[in-house]
């Protein structure tokens, strides 16, 4: 049987990438973003599960993996108006957190309502353990949550055959990435990273494919490290 996928964030970087290494094997997958599949803007309520009712359909009522890749980096420095400083916590909490948290708690039902397994792979981030800069306070507590919510649906929910597994990728070559080295100055942080690089889309790809289709059961709760030793647990 087909396994049906509906990946977030599919348009570029990393999204982009998943997308590609998904589309084999018969894999039938809906994309959301503005170019690359269905458009949803997650910082709005009720974006999140219009996007599932809608991919729930092109997939003819049936999803088997959602992996949560949509995400925002946008910096709020400390000294920003205090108003605007909570407004950018909220809107990379709603982006980064609460929507993925909605897709999971409607692919968790889905799944319990049909009597069937199913899995989510969650791309986190390095700043989940390190944290990040003192720009992004948001950014880093957004992922370290969905670290945090991906163990608690592992746990809860392997005997019903749903699983749950998180990514934690270190700097991977996007744009948002690139913007991020220029800024804080690339030589010095490629110095940080013992590999002496930093990750290609393709590798975390490769990371999420696996988690998606293959990983034996055992590994629910895994939380899977992509940092070039920049960070070792």
């Amino acid at each position: 049987m087909n396994t049906h996928i509906l990946l977030t964030g599919s348009s570029r970087g990393i999204g982009a990438a998943i997308a590609d290494a998904m589309q084999t094997s018969g894999n039938r997958l809906v994309g959301h973003g503005t170019n690359s599949g269905i458009p949803a803007d997650f910082s709005q309520p009720g974006a999140a599960q219009s996007l599932w009712e809608r991919a729930l359909e092109t997939l003819d009522g049936r999803i088997d993996v959602l992996i949560n890749n949509a995400g925002i980096f946008e910096p709020v420095p400390l000294e920003t108006d205090h108003d605007a400083w909570v407004e950018g916590w909220e809107r990379t909490m709603r982006v980064n957190l609460t929507a993925s948290a909605e897709l999971c708690r409607l692919a968790v039902r889905h799944w319990q309502s049909e009597g069937r397994p199913g899995r989510i792979v969650n791309i986190a981030s390095r700043a989940a353990y390190r944290g990040d800069s003192p720009a992004h306070w948001h950014y880093a507590a957004s992922k370290a949550g969905m670290v945090a919510m991906t163990k608690t649906i592992a746990r809860a929910y392997a005997r019903e055959g749903i699983l749950a597994f998180a990514i934690c990728p270190g700097f991977t070559m996007t744009g948002m990435a690139e913007d991020y080295l220029e800024s804080r100055g690339g030589d010095k942080l490629l110095a940080d990273i013992p590999l002496g690089k930093v990750a290609m889309p393709e590798e975390i790809a490769r990371i999420a494919r696996f988690c998606a289709i293959e990983a034996p059961e055992s590994m629910t709760g895994a939380v899977i490290d992509a940092n070039g030793a920049s960070y070792v647990r």
